[in-house]
């Protein structure tokens, strides 16, 4: 079954209207909650009145003062500067005192109904004192690498390229939006929450320190999830509010954002402003890069956010390329704005889009042609492992066949005809690509896999599915490793009580951990089931071997199917003293190397100079990653991951005020999302280098397309602009700015 475009098993459920999503849950005698945010970035708090909304129809209570939950958990490993560990402020669950941004919670409506509550909150009158909301708070400086080394080569560099470059704030705006269901069961003492997450593992951690309860006292599950893109993987004020008001008002309480609170509430992502360097000797050879980047994480710290653009992301900076010496450094200030947390790639295709952008200005500047200057610079087959100075370890990839390949497929060699014939319709044409290798695979998973008596085999993951297709991937996995027809395998995620402890879905890491520690538990399965297979045959142990789902004896033609042993391991009379009955194992998989997905994307846009407009005309890639497991739910990856690198390249923008600090994006109208239209079909050939540090060989997948899309979709931008004597812009490569850029040109030749 591995490599089998298998369609998806959940689909039958999901496309038919059959999905079970949070908004689809109530519990007997709930009440529904609406949250009160503050209306302005930054403001003292001087008083609540209450006595309006109390008299709503179907009133039940407005929540503030009692709500003394803990602080959010907003841990995080990265150290300053001086090696110290990173201690953010308390991220609180609501506002004490003062909102620091502008969505920030400061009371609870709780109602009979949604629109009760809602209500209940527009008729709160709460008494703000406005303050600046224009200051920012420097929270730590990091740096990595070797400085003195880096300037040295820089020093006796033959050239020195330098640019400034924008990682614009963006909104993860999945297709479902937030919400959640909690009660407290007196009788057990204990909560449950159920939430759209990532995994419920995280949540339910951070969940229980925040209630100050015992980890067993807390129970997540998560049905199905419309979307999370890493904002969905941590713990949230909502969450614990709601868990807390349960038990406080003794019956479940039901939450579900609007787009419009969402746009505030759900935390952002990106957010950079870099300068980056590289320097280069006569030949073109990359001696050293360095960078400096100011991050803005927004009101609160939360876990991932410091994360990103330090530690996280600074490990891309090698890429593919022998590149001996790096140094970064970064600035992380708190501001009065949403919090950001990690989205899709998470520090990769912010330092993914540093380096490549630099490599092509590299090569502008130079006059070298941008495939043959990364040919010069790519770390061969042959070197491999290959150790950054970052510490990656690199175990397998043909960056440069890669290259090739996809240049090929884009059919370079026909662009400039296509060029001739844009420029006789009065439009620009632009050519850009990108290269990538990103580390992916980390963390750990834990799986079990247990048989009933009929021989059907269910499959527990602590990662929860978000739209990636786990049921249907790992019941490939599993008829794979045990010879079982798919239709035999059963795969659950979502529940804490049922999956145990273990991390979620992100980093491009569920089939690589999971996919090992199934492999871990197959083969404890197919031990036991040699056992209960001897004494079903009476033959000695070691004469019986397994193959294709069933056991043997070996030399004959006596054979039982592994459903049959399954059934018979529930039979004391095929067990020995020491074994217990039924047929299972778990396995718990840390990965304590990456795996290196890469590849190579192209990128080809059409520019109307009288509206700036950018379009994507053709779209290209080459991608690498390993052992497919199913090459159609790949493609699905690599092509929802496309799309929200372009998105971010071309439009979609968090805007504030500058002196306020409000909102200006704040819904679809204002927010720009790709659309079909958008986006042409994509050319894909994919490339087949096993990984070696996992026993599947698999590479992870689900944020390649973003990492690779950034750079390729904006180098070809700079690709139009530069032809008609036009300075890059920053991202998102608006109409406005592109149009501002041309017209600029434009007036500096008069």
């Amino acid at each position: 079954m591995i490599g089998e475009s298998l369609p998806r098993l959940e689909d039958a459920a999901l496309l038919t209207g059959r999905g079970r999503f949070i908004d689809d849950m109530d519990l007997a005698g709930q009440a529904w909650v609406r949250f009160l945010r503050s209306p302005y970035a930054h403001a003292d708090i001087l008083g609540v009145d209450d006595n309006e909304a109390l008299k709503v129809p179907g009133a039940v209570a407005l929540l503030r003062d009692g709500l003394e939950t803990g602080p959010l958990d907003n841990r995080s490993p990265v150290r300053r500067r001086d090696g110290t560990p990173l201690a953010p402020p308390p991220f609180p669950a609501f506002a004490r005192g003062r909102a620091r941004y502008a969505g920030e919670i400061v009371a609870m409506a709780v109602a009979e109904t949604a629109a009760a509550a809602r209500d209940m909150a527009e008729a709160v009158a709460v008494d703000y004192r406005p303050l600046d909301a224009a200051e920012t708070e420097e929270l730590f400086e990091w740096a990595t690498g070797d400085a003195a080394e880096v300037e040295a080569r820089f020093a006796l560099a033959a050239h020195r390229i330098r640019i400034p470059l924008a990682n614009n704030r963006i909104s993860a705006a999945p297709l479902e939006t937030r919400g959640a269901l909690a009660e407290w069961d007196a009788r057990d003492g204990r909560y449950t929450l159920f939430a759209p997450t990532q995994g419920p593992g995280q949540v339910q951690e951070a969940l229980a320190k925040a209630l100050g309860a015992a980890r067993a006292d807390v129970r997540v599950i998560t049905p199905d999830v419309g979307g999370g893109f890493g904002m969905k993987n941590g713990i949230f004020a909502e969450q614990v509010l709601l868990a807390h008001a349960a038990r406080q008002l003794g019956r479940p309480l039901k939450w579900i954002d609007d787009r419009a609170e969402a746009f505030l509430s759900d935390y952002h992502a990106r957010d950079h402003d870099t300068v980056a360097e590289l320097a280069l000797d006569a030949e073109g050879i990359f001696l050293a890069i360095r960078t400096s980047t100011r991050s803005d994480l927004g009101a609160y710290a939360t876990g991932a956010g410091p994360v990103i653009p330090t530690d996280g992301g600074s490990r891309m900076l090698a890429n593919v390329y022998r590149i001996p010496a790096v140094h970064a450094e970064t600035v992380c200030r708190l501001s009065h704005t949403t919090p950001v947390t990690a989205y899709r790639g998470a520090g990769k295709p912010e330092y993914g889009y540093i380096v490549e952008r630099l490599v092509d200005e590299a090569a502008r500047q130079l006059d070298i042609d941008p495939a043959e200057l990364r040919r010069r610079n790519m770390i061969r087959p042959e070197e491999m492992p290959w150790r950054t100075p970052t510490g990656l370890v690199y175990d397998s990839g043909d960056f440069a066949g890669n290259l090739d390949a996809a240049l090929e497929l884009a059919d370079r060699a026909g662009f400039a005809e296509r060029r001739r014939a844009s420029e006789a319709a009065g439009k620009l044409r632009g050519f850009g690509f990108a290269s990538y290798t990103e580390p992916d695979g980390y963390k750990d998973g834990r799986v079990t896999m247990r048989f009933d008596e009929e021989g059907l085999l269910t499959v527990t993951l602590t990662a929860a599915s978000n739209g990636q297709g786990f049921a249907t991937t790992f019941s490939q996995i599993a008829a794979a490793q045990l010879g079982l027809p798919v239709d035999t395998v059963r795969v659950l995620t979502g529940d804490s009580d049922i999956v145990g402890r273990g991390s979620g879905a992100g980093g491009s890491r569920v089939t690589t951990v999971a996919g090992a520690a199934m492999v871990r538990a197959s083969e404890r399965i197919v031990e036991k089931g040699r056992r209960i297979a001897a004494a079903m045959m009476e033959a000695s142990e070691d004469d019986i071997a397994f193959g294709q789902g069933a056991f043997e004896v070996v030399g004959t033609d006596r054979r039982v199917g592994l459903r049959e042993v399954a059934g018979a391991s529930f039979n004391p009379a095929f067990l020995g003293d020491d074994m217990d009955m039924g047929l299972d194992a778990a396995g718990h998989f840390i990965a304590r190397t990456y795996s290196f997905p890469n590849g190579t994307h192209v990128a080809e846009v059409e520019i109307d100079p009288e509206t700036g407009r950018v379009s994507l005309e053709r779209y290209s890639l080459v991608n690498d990653a390993g052992v497919v497991v199913n090459p159609m739910l790949l493609e699905g990856q690599l092509h929802g991951g496309i799309v929200q690198g372009v998105g971010q390249a071309l439009m979609e923008h968090m805007v504030y005020e500058p002196e306020t600090g409000q909102l200006l994006s704040g819904s679809f109208m204002d927010y720009a999302m790709p659309r079909a239209a958008d986006i042409p079909s994509f050319a894909l050939e994919r490339s087949r280098t096993p990984c070696l540090t996992n026993p599947l060989g698999v590479k992870g997948v689900g944020e390649s397309g973003t990492t690779a899309a950034l750079p390729a979709a904006m180098n070809a931008v700079a690709d139009a602009l530069a032809s008609a004597g036009a300075a890059c812009v920053q991202m998102p490569a608006t109409p406005e700015r592109v149009w501002r850029a041309l017209r600029d040109r434009a007036q500096d030749t008069h």
